[in-house]
């Protein structure tokens, strides 16, 4: 297993929309553990492939207290989503230090492989519904400020590009 390095926005391959995964098989098996092993290390509670800049439709989360209870989407599908919307309280591993709150569907429908290639459905609510969609927005190109206002967006472009270029001279 290795950690693999998560990229920062406004790197424009946020913006790359994922393929689907043809085959799940043990190389997409190794990229999973591989995102396991990069989400959990962060720490965060999801993590999409095209984060990693891998461009293909695999997603790892782990909403659980304990952290323990790693779930797998490979070709995530929301299917349903409620006319009930609600705000959360968003961040992301790919905006470090930024959150904020963005209204989503309350409860969606998913459909997905699992790491063996076996399709499974699951109706989410809560943080896992939030979570869901904030990946699957990534492997959409999308990133969670896309949803808020352009004032905030410019902000917290200017304020990533900054302290990216300070690490750079340290």
């Amino acid at each position: 297993m290795a950690l693999l390095t998560i990229l920062h926005y406004p790197d424009p391959r946020l913006r790359t929309v994922a393929k689907p995964v043809e085959r799940v098989d043990d190389r997409v098996r190794s990229i999973v553990r591989d995102m396991a092993e990069t989400m959990y290390a962060a720490p965060g509670i999801g993590l999409a492939a095209t984060q990693v800049n891998i461009h293909e439709r695999i997603i790892v989360l782990d909403v659980s207290e304990e952290h323990d209870h790693l779930r797998v989407f490979i070709n995530p599908q929301i299917r349903e989503r409620s006319a009930e919307r609600k705000v959360y309280e968003e961040g992301c591993l790919s905006v470090p230090g930024v959150y904020d709150e963005v209204e989503r569907p309350d409860r969606i429908t998913v459909e997905a492989l699992n790491e063996l290639g076996e399709p499974f459905t699951v109706v989410a609510d809560g943080l896992l519904s939030v979570c869901l969609q904030h990946e699957i927005d990534h492997l959409d190109g999308k990133v969670f400020v896309d949803y808020l206002s352009r004032l905030k967006q410019g902000r917290i472009q200017t304020k990533l590009v900054k302290e990216q270029r300070s690490a750079v001279r340290a």
